[in-house]
């Protein structure tokens, strides 16, 4: 059975700058892959690429085996797209905006439209241009969503939506993914992607970095412990795998990579009062890939790294 998504040594160039690397990915039917990259990394280009809106400088890319260059419109059929900033027709109402994109999908649920259109609580007789930023996006998940498509791109999809939306948002996807659709989520909101997805795949620099699980990944970054003992703790410097140890009276706090075992033996000896572990989030998975890099000043995932960007 053909993936949903497929790319083969896919590349962008824009004069003398590369884009995008040779990349090779693919989503599997009935999964959530989570991109995830800085600001200009190559994700919008790269769903440019998918969609036919960008024309590649070279390799292959596939929805359900249709190649998406040579037949975008073939493709198209099989998948709805929801762009981070909603341009809609400012006359429409909700309601009439909905139905053009229905009529331009091909397909629509009429009852699970109306359903939706209850959870985002959006009013569709209002036209467009009284929407605020966060209804417009609302309007497009509706209509990506009530298609049931094989195939949802969604390009950071929640942009103005409150916490409230999001959940729904993230419970329309969980949703979709039940029914067996297919989703390729690029967002810079770590949160929602470590909810949401089953994969997660890392680009940096138009290169892809990293590919698989969150459990798979969790080697980017160390694990977290906090010990208590009953009398002066021990040198844990010299454990091997051990780092960024920190003492406090009784208390130690350090970072362990690899195996545990050689810390575990230290602390049983020890007299250990209490332990407590931590697996890293995604945030610290990508901070650890991307240091300072990721970390410009800003908090990890406060504003889009695409926003504004052609080239993200």
């Amino acid at each position: 059975m053909v993936p949903a998504i497929r790319t083969s040594a896919l590349t962008k160039s824009y004069g003398s700058t590369v884009v995008l690397h040779p990349l090779d990915l693919e989503v599997e039917r009935g999964e959530v892959l989570g991109y995830l990259g800085p600001n200009g990394a190559g994700k919008t280009t790269t769903i440019r690429c998918l969609l036919g809106l960008a024309r590649a400088s070279g390799g292959r890319s596939e929805i359900f085996g249709i190649d998406s260059q040579a037949h975008p419109a073939h493709a198209h059929a099989h998948l709805a797209y929801v762009p981070s900033e909603a341009n809609l027709w400012p006359g429409l109402t909700g309601a009439e905006t909905l139905h053009l994109l229905g009529r331009v999908q091909g397909s629509v649920d009429s009852a699970y439209r109306d359903e939706l259109v209850e959870r985002f609580r959006l009013d569709p007789s209002k036209r467009v241009r009284a929407y605020s930023k966060g209804n417009r996006q609302k309007v497009l998940l509706v209509a990506a969503l009530s298609s049931r498509a094989d195939l949802l791109v969604l390009d950071e999809p929640t942009t103005g939506l409150d916490p409230l939306m999001e959940q729904v948002f993230r419970d329309c996807v969980n949703d979709a993914r039940a029914r067996g659709q297919s989703v390729f989520l690029s967002s810079h909101i770590l949160s929602e992607v470590e909810a949401l997805s089953d994969r997660v795949a890392i680009l940096r620099s138009g290169e892809l970095v990293e590919v698989g699980t969150l459990a798979q990944l969790r080697h980017l970054s160390a694990l977290s412990i906090d010990a208590t003992f009953d009398a002066d703790p021990p040198d844990l410097s010299r454990v091997p795998g051990v780092a960024t140890v920190e003492v406090s009276g009784r208390r130690v706090r350090c970072q362990v990579v690899g195996s545990v075992e050689p810390l575990l033996g230290v602390l049983a000896a020890s007299g250990v009062h209490q332990l407590l572990s931590r697996e890293p989030s995604l945030e610290e998975l990508f901070l650890a890939h991307y240091g300072a890099e990721a970390s410009d000043g800003r908090p990890s995932g406060a504003g889009s790294p695409d926003r504004g960007r052609t080239d993200g």
